[in-house]
């Protein structure tokens, strides 16, 4: 457990800020029609956005629906200071959400019920939830939001809001690694009321996914901790702590986990619903 709370408080975060004149422009973004890669070092001043009855807070949109790439999701990492929050957080009555703390703490309020949350705090929030945030540190908090349209289902019930903490959860090992790499997971695999994961994937340094992984699911991962190598759509891609990947339905992923420390990386994906046939 020990190092478990110690890794919490080294996840890398955007703290914002424009780099210096004299450094040299190249970088290691992507924008691929597969995948896109948005390092650690893009996350500055000038691409921060602001949100609608949001107070004293400001976000970097990690993804986001676009026509042509990928469509199930938009990921924020949201930075609100003392004092700030919302109390009309989501405008969007049919939109789910998973909320993780990454640096800070904050209040979270579910219908009427407060939570105090925590590095590795997460909290899923379903449509239609009546909730608010409030900053009561005097530090800034900092957490992502990701957000899904709910694949609303006749017979199936929609999933209750719940909040809870990664250290209170057991990492499930994958078959047949010894433990190398395991999954953090937030909600049962098979539980159909849920038709996103939000878990946290964890590689002992020399872990490996040993093959291209090629499905239906889009990806939408943040680097939490340790570093990489992504072999993305026939690319090798270097990762490493507070960097962002993207990965289009279909695009082949496999890596290993390149450092001395754990790899670590929150993961979304959509599960559990047919396949729309048409623009409806």
């Amino acid at each position: 457990m020990r190092r478990r709370e110690h890794a919490a408080t080294q996840l890398l975060r955007p703290h914002g800020g424009l780099p210096p004149q004299s450094q040299l422009i190249h970088g290691r973004a992507v924008f691929t029609e597969a995948y896109a890669v948005i390092p650690k070092g893009v996350m500055s001043d000038i691409v921060v956005s602001f949100l609608p009855h949001w107070e004293k807070t400001r976000l970097w949109v990690l993804s986001r629906p676009l026509s042509g790439f990928a469509e199930t999701f938009s990921q924020y990492i949201m930075e609100v200071a003392p004092g700030g929050g919302s109390e009309r957080p989501e405008p969007d009555q049919g939109a789910e959400g998973v909320l993780f703390v990454v640096e800070g703490e904050m209040r979270l309020t579910v219908d009427d019920e407060h939570h105090e949350m925590v590095p590795g705090s997460y909290a899923y929030l379903p449509p239609g939830c009546d909730w608010q945030l409030r900053n009561t540190s005097d530090a800034p908090v900092r957490f992502h939001w990701i957000r899904k349209a709910y694949a609303f289902v006749e017979g199936i019930e929609v999933p209750p809001a719940f909040v809870t903490n990664e250290q209170t959860i057991a990492p499930t090992p994958m078959p047949d690694t010894d433990g190398r790499w395991a999954t953090t997971r937030f909600v049962d695999p098979a539980d159909l009321r849920h038709d996103m994961h939000v878990t946290i994937v964890t590689f002992q340094p020399g872990g490996v996914i040993p093959f291209d992984e090629t499905h239906v699911m889009e990806h939408g991962l943040y680097v939490l901790e340790g570093r990489a190598v992504y072999h993305l759509n026939q690319e090798w891609v270097e990762v490493e702590a507070g960097d962002y990947m993207w990965l289009r339905a279909f695009c082949p992923q496999s890596c290993y986990a390149a450092g001395s420390t754990p790899f670590r990386y929150l993961l979304y994906k959509d599960v559990n619903r047919h396949m729309k046939l048409g623009l409806s």
